[in-house]
């Protein structure tokens, strides 16, 4: 009988007092897999995919994604944002798909103080309380737009015309373009800019022409990105033409064709992997990146988009196991708090588009390693020395 008493009482007490176990880590994605920007978000959304594939969970955590669409619109952004955080309890949040989505999104980041990884670039957003919360994995546009500018000073050229959206990307592109190119003592003679959701750039094409530049620079992505390309090779356009690297697609390279040869673009290094030498750690990554992303998806990466949010998986995933090593709990404020403080002291993270090292003051975190110079010829990419 004392025996049968004490096996109840250790019953009583085994579902009295549970196992105790971390949540699942949430993680909130959104990118634009409609609308204008898609041909950047179906991207983002496939890099992503790649990064659960190569790493699923942190300290024997599962990592689990729940992903929105946008519909590329910034409005949708951040009520998706919104929505994450509010609803699902989301930890950190990634994403989106274009310059003003991104910075919607970020804004409402923000003021709900949770830590977010942006993979396209973004204007500097307000620290918040307790300090910054958003982090990016894009290169600053000034890091990659020097780049162009050294080339052009090599070449000794002396005036340029810019053509690009006119949004927050375009904006930065040549802002960019402008401050290096002053340094530089080249003068930027044009400033033409065109919607992404806009069939023709007839008449900004012209007027860029007819300033006669030395050079033109491209401030427009993906698809649409390809209407000043075909428009200036129509109309005979043979002299030194500059991208960016938004024109690292596969979409572009299909719709601007024999036109997009001899552009040369500032890209990460993910997109001449084999090109790098050996020596570089950003190769190993790169190659790995492309087996996780064939793995996730069934076909290998074309752009350069999915290796942002790609990466962006790896600064989580980095922060996500300091964060863990604090003491708190997955899906509390607490846990937020300590992701946003880890995020801010990742130190040499290797990534396919660079190698992170992010602090309160810098929400870039990379150097000069994260940019190289491609040149397009018949549908490929050449690495520049």
């Amino acid at each position: 009988m004392n025996l049968m008493k004490s096996l109840l009482a250790s019953t009583v007490l085994l579902i009295a007092v549970p196992e105790i176990a971390q949540a699942d880590i949430l993680v909130g994605f959104v990118t634009g897999l409609s609308g204008p920007v898609s041909s950047i978000g179906i991207p983002n959304g496939k890099g992503i995919a790649a990064g659960q594939a190569y790493i699923g969970e942190v300290g024997g955590e599962k990592l689990r994604l729940i992903q929105l669409d946008d519909g590329s619109d910034p409005t949708a952004s951040a009520r998706n944002a919104r929505k994450l955080v509010e609803q699902e309890k989301v930890d950190v949040l990634i994403g989106t798909s274009g310059a003003p989505q991104t910075l919607a999104m970020a804004t409402a980041a923000i003021e709900m103080k949770i830590p977010m990884i942006a993979v396209s670039p973004i204007a500097p957003v307000p620290a918040g309380d307790g300090g910054p919360w958003v982090v990016q994995t894009p290169q600053p546009t000034p890091l990659l737009v020097q780049g162009i500018v050294d080339h052009m000073k090599a070449h000794r050229l002396k005036t340029v015309a810019f053509i690009g959206f006119s949004d927050a990307f375009g904006d930065l592109m040549y802002t960019s373009l402008e401050q290096s190119a002053k340094a530089a003592d080249i003068k930027v003679i044009a400033n033409e800019r065109y919607a992404r959701s806009d069939s023709s750039v007839t008449a900004q094409v012209l007027r860029a022409l007819a300033a006669r530049p030395d050079a033109i620079m491209l401030g427009g992505t993906g698809t649409p990105g390809a209407l000043p390309v075909i428009a200036l090779s129509e109309r005979g356009y043979k002299g030194p033409l500059y991208g960016n690297h938004g024109l690292i697609s596969a979409d572009f390279l299909r719709l601007a064709g024999k036109a997009a040869n001899g552009i040369i673009c500032p890209t990460g290094p993910v997109t001449a992997a084999e090109q790098l030498p050996a020596a570089n750690p950003i190769q190993k990554v790169a190659l790995d990146f492309r087996a996780a992303f064939e793995k996730a998806n069934g076909e290998v990466p074309t752009d350069s988009f999915s290796s942002y949010s790609f990466d962006g998986w790896l600064v989580f995933v980095d922060a996500a196991k300091r964060a863990m090593a604090s003491g708190a709990k997955a899906g509390t404020p607490e846990f937020r708090t300590a992701l946003r403080e880890a995020l801010f002291t990742t130190k040499d993270v290797v990534g396919t588009q660079g190698i992170y090292t992010y602090t309160p003051a810098d929400r870039h975190g990379v150097d000069t390693r994260a940019r190289v110079l491609v040149q397009i010829e018949d549908g490929k990419y050449k690495l520049l020395p």
